[in-house]
């Protein structure tokens, strides 16, 4: 896992970002239908998922199950820094998307989510959201195939 946490640098960088800018965008009040799209974690995961099991296939030598693996590991990361700033969304009482009813899949559009519902939300995202990004590890490996060898 170290030497995937290593390869996953620039990824984690871009995710600081990512998230951070999300983070302000509701605490200065940019409507959520606005700008929920601009910086989204899962886009940025998907896509890092696709082309690390891509290139770790052709110039790594990775197998499926390891591409697999970096690729989990990039999901489980993003889905725990979302899980991190819905936290930290309620315990400082700050409206943010990661907040937003949209966002936690609430029934109810007006009303705010309940912090346990918006917690189990967020496990189901963790678990689920993870498989995903293995899915999308194990596409790129098979885009992989197409990069030149070295």
């Amino acid at each position: 896992m170290g030497e995937d946490l290593r390869l996953a640098r620039p990824f984690l960088v871009l995710l600081a970002v990512v998230a951070a800018a999300r983070f302000l965008q509701g605490v200065l009040g940019v409507p959520y239908a606005k700008g929920h799209h601009v910086f989204s974690i899962v886009t940025l995961t998907v896509l890092s998922c696709v082309y690390y099991g891509a290139f770790t296939r052709r110039w790594r030598g990775y197998r499926l199950i390891q591409a697999i693996g970096i690729a989990l590991l990039l999901g489980v990361i993003s889905q725990l820094t979302i899980l991190l700033l819905t936290l930290v969304s309620y315990a400082s009482s700050l409206q943010t998307y990661f907040n937003h009813p949209v966002a936690l899949n609430a029934q109810d559009l007006e009303r705010p989510v309940a912090f346990a519902q918006a917690l189990a939300n967020r496990i189901g995202g963790l678990v689920g959201n993870s498989i995903f990004a293995g899915i999308a590890g194990a596409i790129g490996w098979t885009i992989g195939g197409l990069l030149p060898e070295r």
